[in-house]
């Protein structure tokens, strides 16, 4: 019997196992059965030699009439043609390089043909079709079997070819069909299959593999689309469920402290998204369970102005809060911006501070020891009410009084293991407040996030003025980079500054140029090496060149700066005070300006090979001009060709200032990743026929449905089948990361 959890080797042999498994992954006979068509080659009906239409897929029958092999005059091989008749009309069959099949093609034989019509020298032909020969005594059953069929094309490799992968998957079918499919439960619930009319899941996979029709393979992934959905969301509602039912300490909000203090000092007001937002987080705050919330929104929507009022809330409420940030800059960004805010509301206890303040430390791993004795110090003591650092906040030595909440900063950054190890920080589990800037579709949010509650601020604050982009061709049009070059100029003129950014460093090893280039392309994804070229193109651009050749070129005369992630932390922050205080006037820049950066006297911004960088990351560099009174300019320079993909995702950055739409765009392109895992990196993904993008309707309906059965069966002790079916989906590592969260 071939049970789901079966391993192939009953089925298939060790040595045909021991490939799948290692080149597919594919170690049980549910694994097999789970790894499904990616698209259907179909032999088309049965047509007369009379009507075939060239680029038509037809399947013949028809006699064999006559076979000829041809040997090759200039090369080594040969082809092989096969004439056949179906008594009215002819057509030519031809093989490369498969004289073996005279063998079984002998004049005379009758069989089922089938192709795609093709035309050489004027003579309608098939190129290595497929086909079957008929005994005499078959009779129109098999004709029937044949024409008709949609033939599986699996997703393969080269010890696996798919038509490999069809052999076995008929051998499961025919094997669990013959024992009445015995062992294999159903995940979904009776009601829930009647209620959304989605077939048994056995015929479901019998249908996947062997659709006769269109129909028949919709009916099957609408019901394997169900099963992703639901499953899914039932592990993230019993997350959910599991979360809520953590204690946590209440931390209201108090009226008359820090927060009011800093409120009354704001030079503007909050926006109606901000005051929304904020209110949700604090009422999540005031609960006895922690908060997990996601707080996603546009560039420059003031996510850290939102998430600084609920870390001066909790401060409030006697609570210690942290912020996390994936880079030393953005860390010293945040931590420059908040005490800026803050004024003598972040001089707590020391000389000339607030008698309602507290004091904003900062830890980095490349501080001094000085600085970092005394910022460990004043978190352990509790004088600290808020501290912002890297993974150094994560370290063992790190200690707090009482922490209330931790804030994390552009989440992708950081792994499950690091959230986790600064959330055991708290004698019970702190409040959790996720920030990105990336916007991520709504479907997105309910599977990637769908364990945390989710807040969204899509209005900017007043004063932030358009941002207008244009994708500059520097091969076809090199008097548009001159002028690019040349509104640099004008911009710095007007008394604003601008922002260079290339894909990398170039203080790779000159010694050895070759190795260097070896480094780079095995590396692709190094963010501060992006666009490392696997082909023929050119190196991509360098900080350190281009900072060099605008010097002494187009920018003469201005005051240029570099910046990137391998200078040392106080040069890094030396660069970025003297930016902020207007002492530079262009700052070429790797990546590391991609997030938290706020200068708002930058009002342009020249991205150099910017085919290179992703289109969510683009939106995000935009993001950093554009944020004062005056225009923001973004200037996409590329050497790709005006029809190719690459300049097609350019002007759709060009085109909108809507991140979800250009989020959307960026996912369609990246794929969806595995949405449980890590990386989410679209190399490896866990839904096969679901999309996050297209099937709303579906992640919708399964996530009502997921959380009214979680409801009512916390452990799922009623649906052993969805037990199984949930162990199945969360291996080893996903489940680890389901807990950390």
């Amino acid at each position: 019997m071939a049970a789901l959890d079966e391993p192939l080797t009953k089925l298939v042999g060790d040595r045909t196992a021991k490939v799948l498994a290692d080149s597919l992954k594919l170690r049980t006979v549910g694994d097999l059965l789970h790894h499904y068509p990616r698209r259907y080659a179909e032999r088309g009906q049965l047509t007369s030699l009379d009507d075939l239409e060239v680029d038509e897929h037809v399947t013949v029958l028809a006699r064999i009439e006559k076979v000829t092999l041809i040997p090759f005059k200039a090369r080594r091989g040969d082809r092989l043609e096969v004439v056949v008749t179906d008594g009215r009309g002819r057509l030519s069959l031809v093989f490369f390089n498969q004289g073996w099949r005279q063998k079984e093609l002998r004049p005379g034989a009758q069989g089922l043909f089938a192709g795609k019509v093709g035309l050489f020298n004027r003579t309608r032909q098939l190129a290595a079709p497929d086909y079957q020969l008929l005994d005499e005594s078959e009779g129109s059953g098999a004709v029937e079997k044949f024409a008709g069929r949609m033939i599986p094309v699996y997703p393969a490799s080269a010890q696996v070819p798919t038509w490999k992968l069809a052999q076995c998957v008929e051998m499961a079918l025919d094997s669990l069909t013959a024992t009445g499919w015995e062992g294999v439960g159903e995940p979904l619930p009776a009601e829930l299959r009647d209620k959304h009319r989605l077939i048994p899941l056995p015929e479901a996979l019998e249908l996947i593999h062997r659709p006769r029709t269109h129909a028949d393979r919709e009916r099957a992934q609408s019901r394997l689309r169900w099963d992703e959905a639901f499953v899914l969301q039932v592990a993230l509602a019993q997350r959910r469920a599991a979360d809520s039912a953590l204690p946590a300490v209440p931390r209201p909000a108090r009226a008359g402290g820090l927060l009011d203090a800093f409120d009354a000092r704001l030079p503007f007001t909050l926006t109606d998204g901000q005051r929304c937002v904020c209110a949700e987080i604090f009422a999540d705050l005031a609960t006895a369970h922690p908060m997990h919330r996601l707080l996603q929104g546009e560039v420059g929507s003031g996510k850290t102005l939102v998430a600084l009022r609920a870390m001066l809330s909790v401060v409030d409420a006697g609570g210690q809060a942290v912020l996390l940030a994936p880079t030393e800059v953005l860390a010293q960004q945040h931590h420059r911006s908040i005490v800026e805010m803050m004024g003598d509301l972040a001089e707590g206890g020391m000389l000339g501070g607030s008698d309602l303040g507290t004091k904003v430390v900062l830890l980095t791993g490349s501080m001094g020891v000085p600085a970092r004795r005394q910022a460990l110090l004043d978190m352990a003591c509790g004088d600290a009410g808020i501290a912002i650092g890297t993974h150094a906040l994560i370290e063992d030595k790190v200690q707090f009084q009482d922490l209330g909440l931790v804030v994390v900063d552009e989440q992708h950054r950081f792994g499950v293991e690091q959230r986790d190890a600064l959330r055991a920080k708290g004698e019970q589990p702190p409040h959790l407040l996720v920030m990105t800037a990336t916007p991520i579709p709504r479907t997105v949010a309910m599977t990637v996030f769908g364990d945390l509650e989710t807040s969204v601020l899509d209005q900017l604050p007043a004063g932030r003025s358009p941002i207008s982009t244009h994708v500059v061709p520097a091969v076809e049009k090199p008097n548009f980079l001159a002028r690019a070059w040349e509104r640099v100029r004008e911009e710095v003129g007007k008394g604003h500054q601008a922002y260079v950014v290339c894909p990398r460093i170039g203080d790779e090893d000159t010694a050895d140029p070759k190795a260097a280039a070896r480094k780079r392309r095995a590396q692709p994804d190094d963010p501060e090496d992006l666009g490392a070229a696997s082909d023929d193109r050119r190196p991509p651009l360098a900080v350190l060149e281009t900072a060099d050749t605008l010097a002494k070129g187009p920018l003469a005369g201005l005051r240029i700066d570099i910046l990137h992630g391998r200078l040392q932390p106080d040069a890094k922050d030396d660069v970025m005070r003297r930016f902020a205080a207007g002492q530079v006037d262009v700052l070429v820049a790797t990546t590391v300006i991609e997030v938290g950066v706020n200068v708002p006297n930058s009002t342009a911004m020249v991205i150099m090979d910017a085919d290179r960088f992703g289109v969510s990351q683009l939106h995000q560099l935009r993001g950093r001009v554009g944020r004062g009174s005056a225009p923001g300019l973004c200037l996409l320079v590329s050497d790709m060709p005006a029809l190719s993909p690459a300049r097609a995702r350019l002007d759709a950055v060009a085109a909108t200032l809507d991140g979800f739409e250009l989020s959307r765009i960026d996912l369609e392109q990246r794929r969806e990743g595995d949405v449980l895992g890590q990386a989410q990196s679209g190399v490896k993904s866990s839904l096969k026929v679901l999309s996050v993008l297209e099937d709303e309707e579906v992640i919708v309906a399964a996530r009502a449905e997921a959380a009214a059965l979680v409801a009512a069966d916390p452990s799922l002790a009623d649906h052993p089948d969805l037990r199984t079916a949930l162990a199945g989906l969360l291996d080893e590592d996903r489940a680890e990361y389901l807990e950390k969260g």
